[in-house]
C-alpha cells in the first residue's frame, strides 16, 4: 500500500471508529440528554436563525414535540423537533412516525425532523413520504 492509501485506511477506521463510540455513548445516554443533543447537532448545523434561537421541550408530558428550532434569521419558520434514542436492533416503526404527524398538526407546524439512533421502518419511511407536512427522517446512517 503507498502511504496515500495507508493514509486513507487510517481515516476510515478512525471514522468508524468514532461513529461506532458516538452511537454507544448516546444509546447509553438519557433521553433528556440525547434530546439536548439533538437540538445542539441541529443548531451546529446553522439551524436557529442569526439569534440562534431553539428550545429542547422533551419531557415525560412533552406532547410528541421535544425541540422546537428557528428555521430562519426572523423565527418565522420553526422545525419540531422528535428525538428518539432506541437500541440499534430496534426500528422506529409507523406508530411514532404518526404521533409525531399528530404533534404537528396540533402545533400547526409543517415540516418536523424525527431523529434515531437507530433505524425506520419501511412503513414508517412511506408513511412520512405520505402525509402533506415535511418530515425528514435521520438514522444511524446519518453517524456515518
Amino acid at each position: 500500500m503507498d502511504p496515500e492509501e495507508q493514509a486513507q485506511d487510517a481515516v476510515t477506521s478512525l471514522n468508524e471508529t468514532v461513529r461506532a463510540e458516538l452511537l454507544e455513548r448516546l444509546q447509553g445516554s438519557t433521553p433528556a440528554f440525547f434530546e439536548e443533543a439533538v437540538v445542539n447537532l441541529l443548531m451546529a448545523m446553522g439551524y436557529g436563525g442569526t439569534q440562534g434561537r431553539a428550545a429542547v421541550t422533551g419531557k415525560a408530558h412533552d406532547g410528541g414535540i421535544d425541540g422546537v428550532i428557528d428555521g430562519d434569521a426572523l423565527g418565522l419558520d420553526r422545525v419540531y423537533v422528535q428525538a428518539k434514542r432506541y437500541a440499534e436492533q430496534n426500528t422506529v416503526g409507523r406508530e411514532p412516525i404518526q404521533a409525531f404527524v399528530g404533534a404537528l398538526h396540533l402545533h400547526g407546524a409543517t415540516k418536523g425532523v424525527f431523529i434515531t439512533t437507530s433505524s425506520f421502518s419501511k412503513h414508517a419511511q412511506a408513511h412520512a413520504d405520505a402525509v402533506p407536512n415535511r418530515i425528514v427522517l435521520i438514522d444511524e446512517d446519518f453517524f456515518d
